[in-house]
């Protein structure tokens, strides 16, 4: 399996020109990810930790170009880096606004978390879920078959959140505290995604 580095997603996102905000949001996202990730590992659900941090810096690469051309930023995100060589990142990229399956397996997977940490992301913000949501509905729900989509997709995000945290000693109104805590101390320390 080939995972681009840290500095090889920041390459690639600066070679599609991505917006500013966009990237700084995909960089929270990275963040809200990884920390999962780290807070499930030691609990023994097996996760690639190198995987999610990819695919999170890289779910929204084509999302700048899509405001021109109206693809579909999930779609040509994932043929883009698979493309590239990354297909695994690519399969997941394609699943960070929907899901294929939702709740097939019993064993969290790599697309539940992009997904959900995605799903927990405004603009460079952790809010919750009911906020992101709300505003994806005010934001793309523009017609009634929209907003139904939209409706449909937070059930099963709540779903999802709920799967998350009955793993983990924290609820989800903590993470933003606790992912700003342990940040504030990487900072300090100086300590990158990449370990």
């Amino acid at each position: 399996m080939h995972i681009p580095s840290e500095k090889k997603c920041n390459q690639l996102m600066k070679k599609m020109k991505m917006m500013s905000h966009i990237v700084a949001h995909s960089h929270q996202v990275c963040s809200v990810s990884i920390f999962l990730v780290d807070q499930l590992t030691p609990i023994g659900v097996s996760l690639s930790r190198g995987l999610v941090q990819a695919a999170a810096l890289l779910h929204d690469i084509t999302k700048t170009r899509s405001f021109k051309t109206k693809e579909n930023h999930a779609l040509t995100g994932a043929r883009f880096i698979s493309d590239l060589g990354y297909p695994e990142v690519g399969f997941i990229v394609r699943q960070h606004v929907k899901l294929d399956h939702y709740f097939v397996s019993k064993h969290l997977s790599e697309p539940e978390i992009v997904n959900y940490a995605d799903k927990r992301v405004l603009h460079d913000n952790i809010v919750s879920l009911e906020e992101r949501m709300n505003y994806i509905a005010t934001k793309y729900g523009k017609d009634k078959e929209g907003r139904e989509y939209i409706y449909s997709l937070r059930d099963k995000t709540v779903r999802l959140e709920n799967r998350l945290f009955k793993y983990l000693s924290f609820t989800p109104a903590e993470l933003s505290d606790l992912l700003s805590r342990r940040l504030t101390e990487e900072n300090s320390e100086g300590v990158s995604l990449d370990n």
